[in-house]
C-alpha cells in the first residue's frame, strides 16, 4: 500500500504527537542501543560497553533487589510458596494478607480501579506518620503504572481554552524531567518554564517564578505549578522556607501544585531534610492549607528502583469532589494498574518493622543501597569540579548531578564562524 492509500499519514496525524519529545527514550538513545547491537556483533570500536546514564534505571546498571520486596512478590505470585520454610513468616503474612484483598485471592483479578483497598489504607498510614500526623485519606489516594501514569492523569484534567482560546499553561522547572514537557505537548497545554537558580542549589527563585507566570500569560491561561523534590535531574533538596515561598507564591495566582516527590527517600546531606508540600502546606495553616494539591511517589526510585514494576501513587488534596469523580472516571477506564506494582508499592510503605524476621537483613540491604548511591554523588561530584571548564553543585539528593560547561571563547568564536 503506498503512502497516498494508508488511511492514517503524516499529513492527518496528531500533530501533538509529532511535535512532542521524550528525551529520555529520544534519538540519542536510539543511536547508543545501536551502537550497542554493533558491539554484540563484535564490530570493533574504541571502547567496550555503552553506559546507559539517560534515566535512573538502577537494575539496569547492576543494584541488587531489595529481598522482602521480592519475596513477597514470590509468593503472591505462586502462593504455594507461602507453606514453604525458605521464606521469612512476616514474608508470608504479608503475601496472605495481599491475597486477601485480591479477587479469588489472586493477583491475577481485576483490583479496584483505585487500587487495593488494604494498599491504599497502608499508603494512607505511610504519608501520616512521614508528615507528623497530619491525616491522610486513602479514599483520596489513587494507585498508577507508577508515578509517571498519575501525573498525566492529572495533567489531562487541565485540557481546555479559556475565553480567549488560550491553553492552560503548565509552569515546569527547566532543567526537568522530559516526562513533563511531553506530556503538556503530546496534551496540547501550554508549556511554561522557570529557571531554577543554580547559583542557589538549584532553589526556586521567587522573581524568576514571577516573570515566568507574567510572561505566558501572553499566551496561555496558567493554572498549574509542578514541582520537582529532590530535584530531577538537579539533585537539589528544598529547604522548608523555600517550600513555603512556592505555596504563597501558588496561593498567590490560584495555581493548583503537583509535587514530584518520588526521590523522597533519596537524601545524601545530614543537614538537608525532606519536606512534603503537603507537611509544608498543612502546617501553615489557612488559607494555604486549603489548597488544590497532587503529589506523587513511586517504587522505581529511592532504595527499591523497582522500576520495571510499574508501581506508584498519587494522593489528592483538597480537590472538589466532583473533579475527583471525574478523575475516578477516567481512571477507571484502564481497569486498574499492574497487581505486582501495587504489591511492591506495599512493600515500600510498609517495610519490616524491629523484631520482625525480615528487619534486619531490609535495613542492611536499604542502608547498603543509600550510601553506595551517596558516595557516588560525592565522587560525581568531586570529578566533575576536578575537571578544567565543568562546575557542579553539590548532589543532595535524587540520582543526577547536573554540571555546568564553561565553553572557550576560540571554541564559541569558530562554532559562530561555521
Amino acid at each position: 500500500m503506498t503512502s497516498s492509500n494508508h488511511i492514517l499519514t503524516l499529513e492527518n496525524l496528531n500533530p501533538n504527537i509529532i511535535a512532542m519529545e521524550y528525551a529520555v527514550r529520544g534519538p540519542l538513545v536510539i543511536r547508543a542501543m545501536a551502537i550497542e547491537k554493533e558491539l554484540n556483533k563484535g564490530i570493533k570500536k574504541s571502547f567496550n560497553n555503552v553506559i546507559k546514564a539517560n534515566i535512573g534505571d538502577a537494575h539496569a546498571m547492576g543494584q541488587k533487589p531489595i529481598s522482602f520486596i521480592r519475596q513477597v512478590l514470590a509468593c503472591v505470585s505462586d502462593p504455594s510458596l507461602i507453606n514453604s520454610v525458605n521464606y521469612p513468616s512476616d514474608v508470608k503474612q504479608r503475601a496472605e494478607l495481599l491475597l486477601s484483598y485480591c479477587g479469588g485471592h489472586s493477583i491475577g483479578a481485576y483490583s479496584h480501579s483505585n487500587g487495593i483497598e488494604i494498599i491504599r489504607k497502608h499508603i494512607a498510614e505511610y504519608i501520616t506518620h512521614r508528615d507528623n500526623g497530619i491525616p491522610s485519606d486513602p479514599q483520596h489516594i489513587l494507585l498508577s503504572a507508577g508515578a509517571s501514569e498519575s501525573i498525566r492523569n492529572i495533567l489531562k484534567l487541565f485540557i481546555d481554552k479559556d475565553g480567549r482560546n488560550r491553553k492552560k499553561g503548565v509552569m515546569i522547572p527547566i532543567p526537568q524531567y522530559p516526562l513533563y514537557s511531553a506530556s503538556i505537548v503530546e496534551f496540547g497545554l501550554g508549556l511554561v518554564g522557570y529557571y531554577l537558580d543554580e547559583s542557589n542549589n538549584w532553589a526556586l527563585n521567587i522573581d524568576e517564578l514571577e516573570h515566568a507566570y507574567k510572561e505566558s500569560l501572553n499566551q496561555f491561561n496558567t493554572r498549574v505549578l509542578c514541582v520537582i523534590n529532590p530535584g530531577n535531574p538537579t539533585g537539589q533538596v528544598l529547604s522548608k522556607d523555600n517550600v513555603e515561598e512556592i505555596i504563597k507564591f501558588a496561593y498567590k495566582y490560584k495555581l493548583f501544585l503537583l509535587a514530584d516527590e518520588v526521590y523522597q527517600d533519596n537524601i545524601y546531606e545530614e543537614n538537608r531534610k525532606f519536606h512534603s508540600f503537603k507537611s509544608v502546606m498543612k502546617s501553615m495553616g489557612e488559607p494555604y492549607s486549603q489548597m488544590e494539591l497532587c503529589s506523587f511517589h513511586s517504587c522505581s526510585k529511592g532504595y527499591m528502583g523497582e522500576c520495571g514494576l510499574r508501581g506508584g501513587y498519587v494522593e489528592v488534596i483538597n480537590v472538589e469532589q466532583e473533579v475527583f469523580n471525574h478523575l475516578q472516571k477516567m481512571t477507571s477506564a484502564k481497569l486498574c494498574s499492574t497487581i505486582l506494582g501495587q504489591c511492591a508499592m506495599d512493600c515500600v510503605v510498609k517495610p519490616p518493622q524491629p523484631g520482625e524476621p525480615s528487619y534486619e537483613q531490609w535495613l542492611q540491604e536499604k542502608t547498603a543501597v543509600l550510601n553506595s548511591l551517596q558516595e557516588r554523588a560525592r565522587t560525581i561530584y568531586n570529578a566533575y569540579n576536578s575537571m578544567d571548564g565543568i562546575e557542579c553543585n553539590p548532589v543532595h539528593g535524587a540520582m543526577y548531578a547536573f554540571p555546568r560547561i564553561k565553553m572557550p571563547q576560540k571554541a564559541i568564536d569558530k562554532a559562530k564562524v561555521k
